[in-house]
């Protein structure tokens, strides 16, 4: 319509999905063919069931219980199970390290920054699709952060904080460690935007101690953050912000429901058909469960997250201060490798594919099928995984987010394949 913002039609667009989400003849038992066939031929027993299906479910969120179904992924028992150890902690993170399963050790460590909005082990779950197993059995030594799950007392702890006593931190502990002077760093999420960060900082601090760095699903430029940015405005941050400051953090239950409405078909409505109509629970795996283990954020650092690079875009506009200096993205010119996913609604593939316009490196590119989660954990095992790479040499000619999955050659298999050669 003329004279209606981009911002205004997106936000109209939204609405209307939601709605028509919501009005779906599959949600009502009137209007839904397989629930009247189920009630009739159960004479309502499923209704009953659904019915103590919804009150179990409400029960476990109340008391802040996890799911149905997840006892059974308990961390250390049978999820994160790969053998190692903290090697060192500070008052934002403990880093774990795991030793090599192989004769044959690379001589450069690997450092993984996951999200601090997510618990580590989800690069760590069943064995047969952990990445800490998968790399220790190629002979990598991995450390890995875990980060503090912040309370009242973390409230004031920045963008500044993570960096230095988190990526910094464990960095100086991994060289310390391992007596090598590089280290190939990974960052997942919002620890990719840390990571991207600190390696821009260190090139104007002449620190050359990342000899690779890989961002999976993490974006570097929020302008094309997909419909994540319809929740972030002057007033929607006020409102956050006043929230946080009462408490010291934002709670994930709050965090929680601006992702479900995302996927409002997939994660609620069709959650609600399935578990209290037709009263099919669908079991819980372990990424699942892993996803019910939820973390705070502490107010500074998502208010800064938040102001800083989604509102302002400050990352990718050359204006983000990191010890009181500006830094770019530009400066980066070790090897980057990154991971987009074809339904990632957190970080979609085309804001991740952007770090190529914003850095002087080689960046080797992967779109692989699956979500923000499902599609990073890809377990190798499984056959029916695909993704597309394509490298593009730093000073090539800049070529868009379509044209590269047009010209991308499509490979069978997990993309950790493609990522440990």
């Amino acid at each position: 319509m003329r004279g209606v913002t981009k911002q205004h039609e997106n936000v109209v667009s939204f609405m209307t999905r939601q709605f028509l989400d919501m009005m779906c003849p599959s949600n009502f038992i009137a209007t839904n063919p397989e629930v009247l066939e189920r009630t009739t031929r159960e004479g309502g027993m499923n209704l009953l069931r659904g019915y103590q299906n919804f009150i179990e479910d409400w029960e476990r969120t109340y008391h802040n219980k996890p799911p149905v179904g997840a006892d059974n992924f308990m961390p250390g028992r049978d999820v994160a199970v790969s053998p190692g150890q903290v090697v060192y902690k500070n008052r934002l993170i403990e880093l774990i390290q795991y030793a090599p399963t192989t004769a044959r050790v690379h001589p450069e460590p690997i450092l993984i920054v996951p999200a601090w909005i997510m618990k580590y082990y989800i690069l760590d779950l069943l064995p047969q699709n952990s990445m800490v197993k998968y790399f220790t059995d190629a002979g990598y030594t991995v450390f890995m952060i875990s980060w503090k799950n912040p309370g009242p007392e973390d409230r004031d702890l920045g963008r500044d904080d993570y960096r230095s006593l988190g990526v910094m931190s464990a960095l100086e502990a991994v060289t310390a460690i391992t007596e090598q002077e590089q280290v190939h760093a990974v960052g997942y999420c919002l620890g990719g935007t840390l990571l991207a960060m600190a390696a821009a900082a260190m090139v104007r601090d002449d620190d050359d101690r990342f000899a690779t760095v890989t961002l999976l699903a993490a974006q570097t430029d929020f302008k094309y953050a997909g419909e994540l940015l319809l929740f972030v405005n002057e007033s929607q941050l006020a409102l956050l912000e006043d929230v946080m400051w009462e408490q010291g953090f934002l709670d994930t239950s709050q965090m929680s429901g601006a992702f479900q409405m995302l996927r409002s078909a997939d994660l609620v409505w069709s959650r609600i058909l399935r578990n209290y109509l037709l009263v099919e629970r669908r079991p819980v795996n372990d990424l699942m469960a892993w996803n019910a283990d939820t973390t705070r954020m502490p107010y500074r650092m998502h208010s800064e997250y938040l102001r800083h690079l989604f509102l302002d875009n400050d990352l990718s506009d050359g204006r983000c201060v990191v010890d009181g200096k500006t830094i770019s993205l530009a400066d980066i010119q070790v090897p980057i490798f990154a991971v987009g996913t074809t339904r990632d609604h957190v970080a979609p593939w085309r804001s991740v594919y952007h770090i190529h316009a914003l850095t002087s490196s080689d960046v080797a590119f992967v779109l692989t099928g699956g979500g923000h989660n499902a599609g990073i954990v890809a377990d190798p095992t499984r056959l029916d995984r695909s993704y597309q790479i394509l490298e593009q040499k730093h000073g090539a000619p800049h070529i868009n987010a379509e044209t590269w999955q047009n010209l991308a050659p499509a490979e069978n298999g997990s993309w950790w394949l493609a990522w440990r050669t």
